[in-house]
């Protein structure tokens, strides 16, 4: 397996070994010692499974209180996914990075807690899995606009498919202080 490193520490691409023939492949997408060793999760509480059309973009999700931890990847299909530092405090607060996941490339982005996130599917559809640190709650369930200036994600979409929730998720400015993450150093 090997990890790379974004701009966003903490957040971080993972690249799983393949073994793979005339058959097919096989890869581990997730091993508690192996992630472990590596300064990863090893506890998930909730699996998670979407799939979108083309031009459908979702997010940019989180929660707070009890934030989720993300561990995410393509199951069919292809993504742009997208994980913005809203931790106030944080010397990288209001910045995103991007990674192309998708069914062929394996890849998966481990997107910690404190970091809002969301994907554009690039494909005719995508089926998108995600591994989850704490349950859904309804109540701390939080988003940002999808594109807020302030922060700039530079979504390879022009019109996107969005939510409702979506389409009216607050910019990072409006949202109250107590309703975003604090860095922890």
């Amino acid at each position: 397996m090997k990890v790379i490193e974004t701009r966003l520490p903490g957040c971080v691409v993972i690249e799983p070994k393949v073994f793979g023939d005339e058959r097919g492949f096989f890869f581990e997408g997730w091993n508690a010692a192996r992630f472990g060793e590596l300064g990863l999760p090893t506890q998930f509480v909730q699996s998670n499974v979407s799939s979108s059309s083309k031009g459908v973009l979702r997010g940019l999700h989180y929660q707070w209180p009890r934030p989720q931890g993300k561990l995410v990847s393509v199951l069919e299909g292809e993504v742009y996914d997208v994980a913005v530092d809203i931790r106030r405090g944080s010397p990288t607060f209001g910045q995103w990075e991007a990674v192309v996941l998708s069914a062929q490339n394996k890849r998966q982005f481990w997107i910690p807690e404190g970091f809002a996130h969301g994907f554009a599917v690039l494909s005719d559809s995508a089926l998108f899995h995600y591994l989850c640190t704490d349950v859904y709650v309804p109540e701390a369930d939080a988003g940002i606009r999808w594109n807020d200036g302030a922060i700039a994600v530079d979504w390879p979409l022009g019109s996107p498919t969005l939510s409702p929730k979506d389409e009216r998720a607050p910019f990072l400015v409006d949202i109250a202080d107590e309703r975003l993450p604090v860095f922890a150093a």
